[in-house]
């Protein structure tokens, strides 16, 4: 029996252990507390969801992922994407993913240029792929979504 509501454009990234999807709840005038609270049964009990990376800028639903036992970074991330947020949001990545047991969701409002440049970017900083192309032809693949040249330039931009 599945619990709970799958959210908008949930999506494993590298399988059972870094997902991304909407903002949980939906966003803008769409987010509703009974969907996230619908949402985030979904993630814990169907998805094993241990840990929620969000990158927005407020502190949109930190408290009821804690309250439903969910570790919780926040890692804002600006529009244009300024220098020096895309290697930090790598090093919560990286954090969050140390434990192996872990299972990490990512998330912005909705699954944009930005949000699947920065996944496409952790593809490469954390090692499973070597060559841009490449994390820019599997991050297309794995979001169903064309990548247009601001999520490129994060891709194969230096971290910094």
């Amino acid at each position: 029996m599945i619990t709970g509501l799958k959210p908008r454009g949930f999506t494993w990234v590298i399988a059972n252990r870094l997902a991304v999807s909407e903002r949980v709840g939906g966003h803008g005038f769409q987010h509703r507390r009974v969907r996230r609270e619908e949402e985030i049964t979904w993630l814990i009990q169907e998805a094993g969801i241990t840990t929620v990376v969000t990158l927005l800028p407020g502190n949109q639903n930190l408290r009821a992922y804690r309250d439903n036992g969910l570790v919780a970074y926040q890692v804002p991330i600006s529009v244009p994407v300024e220098p020096g947020e895309p290697a930090r949001l790598y090093e919560v990545l990286d954090e969050a993913l140390a434990d192996p047991s872990a299972r990490v969701l990512v998330h912005k409002e909705t699954i944009d240029d930005t949000l699947s440049g920065l996944l496409g970017g952790y593809l490469m900083a954390s090692g499973l792929v070597d060559d841009a192309i490449l994390a820019s032809a599997l991050i297309q693949e794995i979001l169903g979504r064309p990548l247009g040249p601001e999520g490129r330039a994060l891709i194969s931009a230096p971290e910094s």
